[in-house]
């Protein structure tokens, strides 16, 4: 395996422990433990950042002129990455969310 194939496994690979993280972190703050909760989105966020830098070296060839291929793999890299973008904005809020409601108890 190498190149953009390689690339693509890479950016599947961290977002999807970006996104796993995110959901954990709404289930850790849905439970009331907003430590673990911030821990598990700060760490998703370190995922989610090695898996935006490899599709950032990509675009960066692609600007410079280099030819990068575009296959189902790559496509569903692009995919996956968005979805984690997502899911980390949504997991943030919610944690924001369900902190403002243990607050009211």
């Amino acid at each position: 395996m190498e190149g953009t194939e390689l690339v693509a496994f890479n950016i599947i690979a961290s977002v999807g422990t970006a996104r796993s993280n995110y959901i954990g972190a709404i289930d850790a703050a849905a439970e009331g433990n907003f430590d673990e909760a911030e821990k598990l989105i700060k760490e998703g966020q370190e995922a989610f950042t090695q898996g935006h830098d490899a599709h950032a070296k990509l675009l960066t060839k692609t600007a410079q002129g280099e030819k990068v291929e575009m296959d189902l793999l790559l496509t569903h890299a692009e995919d996956q990455l968005m979805s984690a973008e997502a899911f980390g904005i949504l997991a943030e809020r919610f944690v924001t969310l369900y902190k403002k409601l243990a607050e009211k108890k």
